[in-house]
């Protein structure tokens, strides 16, 4: 793991390439806008995980930031479609949710979520996720 963090940027990289995905047009917004906040300017955006897939599969993605429910493929399954491919599998990936509902958090751990956040977001909470996330990936 820390071989392939050493290849991609680092948290303190204001360059690193985010992949905010959701279906609604605003809530992207929200999540560029907190990011930008953050000195994060490289944003790349996705509706669905069909597009996300496409984009990570076409384009170096360093982060991705996905909604949980999302019409054609979900955030979920996006995650474990990212977790299957041995090309995108180190990705970090933080999902969003609308509801903190345990059995959900439960399944996304076991799908290899790096963290997670309930909406609302807000540029504290997505700073601190987005810390803990690469604090945890240096140090294993």
């Amino acid at each position: 793991m820390i071989a392939e963090l050493r290849g991609s940027k680092n948290m303190l990289d204001s360059s690193m390439k985010i992949l905010v995905v959701d279906d609604f047009q605003v809530m992207r917004k929200v999540v560029s806008t907190c990011l930008k906040q953050l000195n994060y300017l490289n944003i790349e955006e996705a509706s669905d995980g069909v597009e996300a897939f496409e984009k990570l599969k076409s384009d170096k993605i360093d982060f991705v930031i996905t909604d949980w429910e999302m019409p054609n493929m979900t955030g979920i399954d996006l995650l474990k479609k990212i977790r299957s491919d041995d090309s995108l599998k180190h990705i970090p990936v933080m999902m969003v949710t609308a509801e903190g509902l345990q059995e959900n958090i439960i399944e996304a751990i076991r799908a290899g979520v790096n963290n997670y956040i309930v909406k609302p977001i807000d540029v504290d909470s997505l700073r601190e996720k987005m810390h803990k996330i690469f604090d945890e990936m240096q140090s294993s």
